[in-house]
């Protein structure tokens, strides 16, 4: 088969979970993508909401087993040759659709081809066919030692645990079981004193609440230095938690940054800028404090946007007062006070 090289790679990648605007909950995912030329393999797939099967939450031994079989160590999963490579982040049921195509050898080399969308055992590649996606040749040392990396163990290690510190027990268990139910864990301290560093390893993000002192603040970060650990801090924008939650889902993600979708949010003058780097569905909410501190929370765009920057006109009574914006994407989240 004559069809060019491609280079082939891995990188940590997430399926952003959230409160959204109407109560719904969006599951936390982190998985491991595939890079292909440079670019994750999931961007080309116009706007999908969808994992790769190499996600950090599924028991080893199934993990072990999706990656051999990647390998062509197994026998393929559906009929004609063909292998999932995203899937639903809720269920992973072929019949909520998933993403599929060929995996075969050629010589040394491991092809990819015959993308398609399939929701049933067999594949309809003229009606459900990717068709300027592929064929890929990859290397098969390359392609090899990528996936063989996985199986370590310390390159699909995630620390999902977040330790919330604030003076406002009752919003801080709220915060918590909000992030419980997309999947992170969570915990709450009132400091980090006398805590082991093998109790702190589980921890990927701090936490604190507006009424933190810079003291407090400071002496958790020294207790995390101290057992040298790199985590993320989130200073909290608002007792508000779908707000909250996007903070920690942001601080959070250890996807790099040039392979994200949204890479910008600026939020002034009652508009908000946004830059996404493929094509891609963009949620905006706002959210505000009233003089009662009530939160009143507005879906104020819902739309596809095209690579580059946009400027998107906000409903001028979503962001009145003290308010704070939320773009979100499948893979990524970020939030943003509206300037004055």
């Amino acid at each position: 088969m004559s069809v060019e090289y491609a280079t082939f790679g891995l990188a940590p990648a997430m399926r952003a979970g959230g409160v959204l605007a109407n109560g719904d909950y969006q599951v936390h995912r982190d998985f491991v993508d595939f890079i292909v030329d440079g670019r994750p393999l999931l961007f080309q797939l116009s706007d999908l909401d969808a994992v790769s099967p190499l996600a950090s939450d599924v028991p080893p031994a199934i993990f072990t087993e999706q990656v051999r079989s990647l390998l062509l160590e197994a026998e393929p999963p559906l009929p004609d040759g063909r292998y999932v490579i995203y899937g639903c982040p809720e269920c992973a049921d072929l019949a909520c659709g998933a993403v599929t195509t060929v995996i075969e050898r050629d010589g040394d080399d491991y092809i990819w081809r015959d993308f398609a969308w399939q929701t049933e055992e067999h594949a309809d590649l003229d009606l459900n066919g990717y068709h300027g996606i592929g064929p890929f040749r990859f290397h098969g040392t390359e392609y090899r030692e990528a996936l063989a990396g996985l199986l370590d163990g310390e390159s699909r290690s995630t620390r999902r645990r977040v330790l919330l510190i604030g003076a406002r027990v009752a919003l801080l268990a709220k915060l918590a079981a909000a992030l419980r139910t997309i999947g992170i864990g969570a915990d709450i301290a009132h400091d980090a004193n006398g805590v082991p560093a093998d109790e702190l390893a589980a921890y990927g993000a701090v936490a604190f609440g507006r009424a933190v002192t810079q003291e407090e603040r400071a002496a958790v970060r020294r207790a995390f230095e101290q057992a040298g650990l790199d985590v993320a801090y989130v200073e909290g924008l608002a007792p508000i938690v779908p707000l909250l939650v996007a903070q920690i889902e942001h601080a959070l993600d250890r996807s790099p940054v040039e392979q994200r979708r949204l890479t910008r949010l600026v939020a002034a003058d009652g508009e908000a800028g946004v830059e996404v780097t493929s094509p891609c569905r963009v949620r905006l909410t706002a959210y505000r404090l009233d003089r009662l501190y009530r939160t009143h929370a507005n879906e104020v765009f819902d739309g596809v946007l095209e690579p580059g920057r946009h400027r998107i006109a906000l409903d001028a009574r979503a962001v009145k007062g003290e308010s704070f914006v939320v773009a979100r994407t499948s893979g990524s989240v970020l939030v943003e006070a509206m300037a004055r």
